[in-house]
């Protein structure tokens, strides 16, 4: 059941690497199928990329076939490629590696075993992602923009209002606005439970004399590259 279709040593079968390659995009769709069903805001491009990195990931480790030097070769350009979107989260990274992971299976002519394994995946993805398996929710980080004097101090102005108010708060940007007169501070910070967000906004207006203050969601770039 567990056997290869390849045959070793008769060098790159192109049926059979076309048959790794061709399973491999099918469990591609899969996962990513199985992902997007568990994280509606799932990206398209990310979505695109997780059908099509097993069947990558397949081709290029076929084509190595036993050969040393090429597979050094290999394992120095995929150490070259850099993403230029921002890092994904634990989930998403665990996800490309379960991608890479069945690519790699793939290329070894292991398919039975390679379903398997993939089935598996998006079957505890599927899981984990509609029965509540983890304990608690996800704490949603929250951008916090605020306006102050050039006279405050931008650094311990606001440490004991957030220390209040938020579970935890990283000062991420200072810039100064308004011809140098104003800075304006930026903060990546994550609520306390039952915290009014209106009460947050109400006690900074009057530590930095009622100048704009904006909060929202902390939105990820979907810009150039994005995985």
């Amino acid at each position: 059941m567990f056997d290869t279709i390849l045959t070793a040593g008769t060098g790159l079968d192109i049926v059979n690497v076309l048959i790794c390659v061709g399973v491999s995009l099918l469990l591609g769709i899969v996962i990513s199928v199985a992902y997007q069903k568990t994280e509606p805001a799932c990206s398209r491009n990310f979505a695109i990329a997780l059908v099509l990195l097993p069947a990558a990931a397949c081709t290029v480790i076929s084509t190595v076939n036993g050969n040393l030097g090429t597979g050094i070769a290999i394992l120095g350009a995929f150490s070259l490629v850099r993403f230029r979107s921002m890092p994904g989260n634990a989930k998403e990274i665990v996800v490309v590696f379960i991608d890479m992971a069945i690519g790699l299976a793939a290329a070894t002519g292991y398919l039975a075993f390679t379903v398997i394994f993939a089935v598996l995946m998006a079957a505890l993805l599927l899981l984990f992602g509609m029965t509540g398996f983890v304990v608690g929710k996800e704490k949603e980080e929250r951008m916090l923009k605020i306006d102050i004097p050039e006279d405050l101090n931008y650094e311990t102005v606001f440490t004991d209002i957030l220390k209040e108010y938020t579970l935890s708060s990283v000062l991420s940007e200072v810039r100064t606005t308004n011809l140098g007169s104003m800075y304006q501070l930026r903060y990546a910070v994550i609520l306390k439970e039952g915290v009014s967000e209106k009460d947050l906004i109400d006690e900074l207006r009057t530590r930095n004399g009622n100048l704009p203050i904006i909060c929202g969601p902390q939105v990820r770039s979907k810009g150039k590259d994005e995985l």
